[in-house]
C-alpha cells in the first residue's frame, strides 16, 4: 500500500500527521511564525549594514490523502470533503489572521473522512514584501539590490487564479489543490487590500456591503458608531487609517488612529464582532473595473456573503424613483471578467440571499402583498462599462429589450460574477435613481429628495439582510450551486 505521506513529501519537508484541527493549526502557526521571524531578522540586519541570509523562510503546507473507502460522500456537503480519491494539498499563510477559517476547514476534513491531515514545511519561499509591510524609506538603493539577491520576491508565474477559474492542471504525481488560493495569492491580495482601503486585514468582517455612493458610507458610519456606543453586539468601529473606536463594554483596547486627510481609492469601514461576523462596508466608487478589483482581493478572506447596495436606472414605466430592484439575473455587458469567467457561464441567483433580501425589504418598509410587489421589482440587471450609455442608446437598445432587463448599473453583474467565480454568496438590491428612457433624468433637486428619503432605509435593509443570514447559519448560506464537480475541499 502506498504511504499516504508520499505525495506530500514531494512538495513539503518534515510532514507530520494530525488528527486534531487545533494541533494541526498550532503546527502551521509555528512554521509560519518561524519563517516570518527569519525574514524580519534578516531584513533588519541587512538594513543595518549586515549580511544575514534568512534560512527556512517557507510557507506552511497542509495536505490530506483520501482513498475510495474514505470518501463518505454526502450530497448535503457544499465543502469540507474531497470528491475523488487521491492526495490534496495547499500552502497556507497568515494563520493568526485566518485561524477560524483554517480551523473549520481542517476540522471538517478530519471529521468527514476519518483520516489525518498532514502538515509540513513547503518548498515555496515566503516573499519579503509579504512579511515586511512597513515603510523602508531609510533603505539605500544598494541595499534594495542586495535584498533582491538574498530574499524571495513575488513570483507572478505562480500567483494566479487558475484554480478558482477551473483551468488549473496539477503536475503528474503531485497533490491536487486543496484550496482555491495558494499562500502567495492570499498574501498578494492582503497587501492590495491595505493599499486600496487603508485598513488592516484583521479588521475585515465576513459580511460585506459594497456601495458606489459616499452617502451610504456616511449613513453606515453614523449607524456603526451608534451601535458601538450603545449596543452590546459589535466591539468596535474602524475607519480608514485604522481609526479605532472601541465599545468599552466589550473590549479593553483604547481608541486609536488619526483620520486620513486623503481617502484611498476604495475606503473600507468595519463594524466588528469578535467572531468576525460583523459588517464591512466598502465604497467601491463607480465602474466594473473597481468592482472586479476589490472583489478579487476580498475573496481571499473568504467572506460569507457580499451584497451590492447602489443606484440604478429603471427601465420600466411602472417603476418610480426610489423603488427597489432585486436582481435575480445579470447581463454582463461590462466584459471585465470575460477572460476569467467566459460570457457563456450563467450567474445564478443565490436563493438564501434572495429570500433574505426580500424579507428584509418587507420588514423595513412595512409593505406586503401587492404593495410590496409594486415597490420591489425582481428581474435582470444589465451592467455596463459606459457611464454615458444613454448617449449610445441605439447600440444598447436590442440588448436591453432582448434580455428583459429592468435596470442598468455599472457594478452589480461584475460583483455577482466574481462571487460565482470565487464561491462567495452574492446579492444585489438597487434603488432606482432615474429613468432616462422615459425622460426622468437625475436632476439635482429630485436626486437630493430621493437620497434623503431612501438611503437610510436602503442601508437598513442591507443590514437587516445580514442579520437574517447570520441568524440562519453561515454553512447553510454556502450553496452547492457555487461548486463544480472538480472542486477544492476548502470553501
Amino acid at each position: 500500500m502506498m504511504d499516504p505521506r508520499a505525495p506530500h513529501a514531494a512538495v513539503a519537508d518534515g510532514v507530520e500527521a494530525f488528527t486534531d484541527a487545533d494541533a494541526a493549526l498550532a503546527r502551521i502557526a509555528e512554521i509560519y511564525d518561524r519563517s516570518a521571524g527569519h525574514i524580519r531578522a534578516g531584513f533588519e540586519a541587512l538594513a543595518k549594514g549586515g549580511d544575514i541570509v534568512p534560512n527556512g523562510a517557507y510557507y506552511p503546507y497542509l495536505g490530506i490523502t483520501v482513498t475510495a473507502a474514505d470518501l463518505h460522500l454526502d450530497a448535503r456537503f457544499a465543502y469540507g470533503v474531497a470528491v475523488d480519491p487521491g492526495a490534496y494539498g495547499t500552502t497556507l499563510t497568515r494563520p493568526s489572521l485566518l485561524a477560524d477559517y483554517y480551523r473549520d476547514q481542517i476540522h471538517l476534513l478530519i471529521q468527514n473522512h476519518k483520516v489525518p491531515v498532514y502538515v509540513g514545511v513547503s518548498k515555496r519561499p515566503i516573499p519579503l514584501p509579504f512579511v515586511i509591510e512597513n515603510a523602508t524609506a531609510d533603505v539605500t538603493e544598494t541595499q534594495v539590490r542586495a535584498m533582491a539577491q538574498r530574499f524571495a520576491l513575488p513570483d507572478l508565474n505562480v500567483i494566479d487564479d487558475s484554480i478558482a477559474n477551473g483551468t488549473h492542471t496539477p503536475a503528474e504525481g503531485l497533490p491536487r489543490p486543496l484550496s482555491l488560493f495558494t499562500a502567495e495569492r492570499v498574501d498578494y491580495s492582503i497587501a492590495r487590500l491595505g493599499h486600496y482601503t487603508a485598513t488592516a486585514p484583521q479588521h475585515f468582517q465576513r459580511f460585506v456591503l459594497l456601495t458606489n455612493y459616499q452617502r451610504y458610507v456616511d449613513e453606515f458610519c453614523a449607524y456603526g458608531k451608534r451601535l458601538v456606543a450603545e449596543g452590546d453586539e459589535y466591539d468596535s468601529f474602524v475607519e480608514p487609517g485604522d481609526v479605532f473606536t472601541p465599545n468599552p463594554r466589550l473590549t479593553d483596547k483604547p481608541a486609536s488612529g488619526t483620520p486620513l486627510v486623503n481617502l484611498p481609492q476604495m475606503p473600507a469601514y468595519h463594524l466588528t464582532r469578535p467572531d468576525k461576523l460583523g459588517i464591512t462596508m466598502v465604497n467601491i466608487g463607480v465602474g466594473p473595473s473597481n468592482a472586479k478589483t476589490i472583489t478579487d482581493h476580498l475573496a481571499v478572506l473568504r467572506p460569507h456573503c457580499w451584497l451590492m447596495l447602489g443606484h440604478c436606472a429603471g427601465l420600466r414605466r411602472s417603476q418610480f424613483l426610489g423603488d427597489y430592484v432585486l436582481a435575480h439575473g445579470y447581463v454582463r455587458d461590462d466584459q471585465v471578467l470575460d477572460a476569467d469567467l467566459p460570457p457563456y457561464v450563467p450567474v445564478p441567483p443565490i436563493a438564501e440571499v434572495q429570500v433574505a433580501l426580500q424579507q428584509a425589504v418587507a420588514k423595513i418598509t412595512g409593505l406586503e402583498g401587492a404593495d410590496l410587489k409594486s415597490r420591489l421589482r425582481t428581474g435582470s440587471v444589465l451592467t455596463t462599462d459606459n457611464r454615458n450609455w444613454e448617449l449610445r442608446f441605439q447600440d444598447i437598445y436590442a440588448r436591453l429589450n432582448q434580455s428583459r432587463a429592468i435596470a442598468v448599473d455599472m457594478e452589480s453583474a461584475t460583483i455577482a460574477a466574481n462571487g460565482f467565480r470565487f464561491r462567495v454568496p452574492y446579492g444585489t438590491l438597487l434603488c432606482v435613481s432615474d429613468k432616462p428612457l422615459h425622460g426622468e433624468i437625475k436632476l439635482r433637486g429630485m436626486a437630493n429628495a430621493m437620497y434623503r428619503e431612501r438611503i437610510a432605509q436602503h442601508l437598513e435593509i442591507g443590514i437587516e439582510t445580514i442579520d437574517i443570514l447570520r441568524a440562519e447559519g453561515v454553512r447553510k448560506l454556502h450553496s452547492r450551486k457555487l461548486r463544480s464537480f472538480d472542486e477544492p475541499s476548502f470553501r
